[in-house]
């Protein structure tokens, strides 16, 4: 059976870190699907469909990974494709707090679905999407946040 994992978020924009997390992510897993998620609730820099072209572009050498969106809960949106791993990137002690109630809920819903963590690269702890947008907003270059294969100035308003 292929072990298929499901890297959800909003990636707004995709940093250096993400990447990182997919590509150890496939010494673990067949296949990552990185699900951008349509949330109406979140005020992004970045539309959905610049989203996902920036992380089309991130992996577009790796036949493994899929960059596609989704609407509604994550769990739901695994089982739909047939994946049993969730993965979600560690920071910190906070994130942690965070991302453990969220998966104890998730199991209680999907029983069949395992939340899976990975601690980030000691390098990429700072690293974060609001921090990255804060850069950008400011007009500030945040190229050694974003992956080199984003050209970001071709996303940015003029």
């Amino acid at each position: 059976m292929e072990k298929i994992a499901v890297f959800p978020g909003t990636f707004d924009p995709f940093t250096v870190g993400h990447e990182a997390l997919v590509k150890r992510a496939l010494n673990l897993f067949d296949r990552v699907v990185v699900a951008v998620g349509k949330n109406l609730s979140k005020k992004t820099l970045f539309d959905i469909d610049q989203r996902l072209a920036m992380g089309r572009e991130v992996f577009a050498n790796d036949l493994r990974v899929e960059v596609t969106s989704y609407e509604g809960l994550t769990v739901d949106f695994c089982h739909s494709i047939g994946a049993t791993y969730l993965l979600r990137g560690l920071r910190t002690a906070a994130d942690f707090e965070y991302e453990r109630a969220i998966g104890q809920v998730n199991k209680a819903m999907r029983p069949e679905i395992e939340t899976v963590f990975l601690l980030t690269s000691p390098e990429h702890t700072p690293v974060n999407s609001t921090i990255v947008r804060d850069i950008l907003v400011n007009k500030g270059d945040a190229s050694k946040f974003l992956p080199s294969a984003i050209n970001i100035k071709k996303y940015l308003p003029r």
